[in-house]
């Protein structure tokens, strides 16, 4: 069991370990060759320029002003000066939401800190409990959790004042909670109808089409609208099965990736040519001209690819039953968005088109009927996971302690007796070992939520945090307490009859705040602060500008940015959101850790945010509603574990007056749910109604159709220089009057008998075929 000294050693540790990485960032950041990786976001922009151009040739690469060196902090307050409402200009809603999220820490457990440390620190440590637990040699404990309720004796009249530090603390995160989700749900509103006009606005993506014996997908679609939305259907771009195609051109950008790499190894040495061997990473097999063999293979792929596209173009079977329908105006996309638009509530089913970045387009090909089966298998497989995981997490956990290593190796019982070793292994391993043992954790999830058929990156991202959270929540805290318990306290466990072991767990339960302090610190501090060095983009950006970059173009190609990684921050924050409400009315010492990791994050993930992220996609943080209910799940578990808690202390009369708290945080979400969510999943028609009033104002000779018509045309048909008559087979817009042609003898989803008929068609036809 860890000490003070030991976590002060862990302490010591970490700090070092973030002012270490710190320096180091300071030192690099300042590197002219090092620019493009630490301000790639005023890059893209187009705001920046390379420092490395002009000067001196060492100047290019070392910045020789000493100056600049002395204060290697100043990227702090730097990040603070930005307001908020010029960083959603610059970063979008997204980014600036997700930095609210840990500001909203701040502003829940400053005050809750301050206010346990006040009162309940006081109330624990005048007490002696554990110090006679500790004679009668029945529970270990520390002086850590002479700080904690395990040090209050059983019915204490002590306990009042944790019950009435439960109300306060719970009674403002509420308050908190309440103002965070109106000002979030104004500033969504607001960014809303300030945004300028992007294709979504305008278009739902449509699943489900019911099959037609007489008309193709694209036509039935065209005639539904024009039935069922006769003055404001504008467009549509029916879906295609094109992730074949998509993978062969991927395969040949990596193969002209290499092709250039020898291309430009040949052309600085061009004495002898450059051999490479056809087996596994060239170890073995064939010996090949490089430059040659690639290119036969990239016209190899190039002919696959034109047979390929010929064959989604024109094979109807290529053609899913989804299309995105795109309308004259926002209020149309709204009505027809938020509304059912047949009897069978199975059939054409509508939604809001993600943007177009926002599309994960391989998920577009797999069929509706299949989504139900594809969700119930990753559930279960999801549960497998989360509980088989446990044992490798308790295993990990048990071997992570002076008594685990001695008994798994006895030859190290002398190294890890030492004082120093023994402070390490107590206070450092333990929160090392779990975050290494969950590194490969968030890509398992991601596959798992990209088999569930989700259409768009941002829901992808949204289920995989979901589960993520949820991990987290079962077996970093769950099987942490319990398995630490059932560890630490074996001997109570076998000495004791059964009847008392849930009095031993009551004990136990809060002495583990010791475990999560190390990993606060692990993850938290020392983890946040390594972020900031961006260590992977750092070197690959150097590989491929040491031996694949020729042009401006292939300089920033080879810029990583990434993106803030919702489905990997978003779960962790929840997680001290946990660790910070359950531990608050428990032991208050965990709380400071919790301060630092919140306001050194917001820092860090603002500098990151300002000068690197480059987010994907701009979803106008329709991810808070989630994270207002996890922050309230993390209050409801804190008050039954306080109940529980209480229960194992015999303190009868105080812990029914915890029963009101579930009860009263339940109905403040459901108030919160009602009142502000609708912000977050519908766009309310008058606001759509100003907007486009105000547009056409503006604007009333824009071609919307022009500008609508390739929104969601399938990247892989973007731009594509070795077919040149794509667009033509994809159809071209024109402005005469709409008029439908149709060759169906059955009008069933007809309400009446429609009287359009002519020669030309609106739409935006898939293939010759089809039309």
């Amino acid at each position: 069991m860890a000490t003070l000294q030991d976590i002060g050693v862990s302490a010591g540790i970490n700090i070092l370990s973030a002012f270490i990485f710190f320096i180091i960032f300071a030192i690099l950041r300042l590197q002219p060759f090092n620019d493009r990786v630490y301000f790639s976001k005023w890059y893209l922009k187009g705001l920046r320029s390379s420092p490395a151009r002009g000067g001196a040739f060492v100047q290019r690469f070392v910045n020789l002003d000493f100056r600049s060196y002395m204060k290697f902090l100043n990227w702090m307050p730097e990040a603070l000066k930005m307001p908020e409402p010029e960083l959603i200009n610059h970063a979008g809603l997204d980014s600036v939401v997700y930095l609210r999220i840990y500001w909203l820490g701040l502003k829940i457990f400053t005050p809750i800190a301050v206010l346990a440390w006040a009162v309940l620190v006081p109330v624990n440590w005048t007490n002696n409990t554990l110090e006679l637990a500790r004679q009668l040699r029945n529970v270990t404990s520390s002086d850590i959790d002479k700080l904690s309720v395990s040090n209050i004796p059983e019915y204490s009249m002590r306990f009042w004042s944790h019950i009435v530090m439960a109300y306060a603390f719970t009674i403002w995160t509420c308050y908190v909670l309440l103002k965070e989700y109106e000002t979030i749900a104004d500033m969504r509103l607001q960014y809303v109808a300030s945004e300028a006009r992007r294709p979504d606005q305008f278009t739902v993506l449509v699943r489900n089409v019911p099959p037609d014996a007489d008309e193709s997908v694209s036509e039935l679609v065209e005639h539904f609208f024009l039935v069922n939305h006769p003055d404001h259907y504008l467009t549509n771009q029916v879906v295609c099965n094109a992730n074949k195609l998509a993978d062969l051109v991927q395969k040949k950008k990596k193969l002209q990736n290499w092709l250039d790499y020898y291309q430009l190894k040949y052309a600085r040495n061009n004495s002898q040519r450059i051999m490479v061997k056809l087996g596994f990473l060239g170890l073995w097999g064939q010996r090949v001209d490089a430059i040659e063999h690639y290119t036969a293979e990239i016209d190899k792929v190039s002919k696959e690819i034109a047979i390929e596209r010929e064959e989604v173009v024109n094979d109807p079977k290529s053609i899913m039953p989804a299309s995105f329908v795109s309308f004259k105006t926002r209020w149309a996309a709204a009505v027809c968005a938020q509304t059912q638009q047949t009897r069978n509530p199975t059939q054409w089913l509508t939604e809001w088109a993600p943007e177009p970045r926002d599309v994960y387009w391989p998920n577009l090909a797999i069929p509706y009927v299949s989504l139900t089966v594809r969700r119930l298998i990753m559930h279960v497989a999801f549960f497998f996971l989360t509980f088989f995981f446990i044992i490798p997490i308790a295993f990990v956990q048990s071997l992570a302690t002076i008594e685990g290593i001695v008994k798994a190796a006895p030859f190290l019982k002398v190294i890890v007796e030492n004082d120093f070793m023994k402070s390490l292994i107590q206070g450092f391993l333990p929160g090392i070992a779990l975050k290494l043992f969950l590194i490969f954790l968030p890509s398992i999830l991601m596959i798992m939520s990209k088999f569930e058929g989700f259409t768009s990156i941002s829901s992808l991202e949204r289920r995989s945090a979901f589960r993520y959270y949820i991990f987290n929540f079962v077996n970093v805290f769950l099987a942490s307490v319990v398995t630490g318990a059932a560890f630490e306290q074996l001997s109570a466990f076998l000495n004791q009859s059964p009847n008392q072991i849930p009095k031993t767990i009551g004990v136990a339960i809060p002495m583990k705040a010791t475990f999560f302090i190390t990993y606060i610190m692990v993850d938290g501090w020392a983890g946040v602060a390594g972020e900031i060095l961006m260590l992977k983009p750092l070197i690959m950006f150097h590989l491929k500008n040491a031996f694949l970059v020729k042009t401006e173009k292939d300089r920033e190609e080879a810029m990583d940015p990434g993106s803030i990684g919702f489905n990997t921050g978003e779960p962790r924050i929840q997680l001290y959101f946990l660790l910070g409400l359950v531990y608050a009315p428990v032991t208050p010492m965990l709380l400071p850790f919790i301060l630092v990791f919140f306001a050194l994050a917001y820092i860090v993930y603002r500098h990151q945010i300002i000068n690197v992220y480059n987010q994907e996609y701009e979803s106008a943080a329709a991810f808070w509603p989630d994270v207002h209910g996890r922050v309230i799940t993390a209050l409801i578990i804190s008050q039954l574990l306080l109940m529980g808690l209480l229960g194992t202390k015999h303190a009868a009369l105080a812990a029914p007056f915890l029963i009101a708290l579930p009860v009263l945080t339940i109905g403040f979400h459901r108030f919160c749910k009602g009142r502000y969510e609708p912000a977050f999943i519908r766009y309310p028609l008058q606001e759509a109604m100003m907007k486009d009033t105000l547009e056409s104002a503006r604007e009333p000779n824009l071609n919307l159709k022009g500008y609508l018509q390739s929104a969601y045309v399938h990247p892989v048909f973007r731009g594509d220089e070795d077919d040149d008559d794509i667009d033509d087979k994809l159809g071209k817009f024109e402005d005469e009057a709409i008029i439908v042609p149709t060759k169906r003898q059955s009008r069933r989803n007809t309400p009446a008998p429609s009287r359009i008929s002519g020669e030309s068609s609106p739409s935006l036809p898939f293939s010759g075929k089809e039309v």
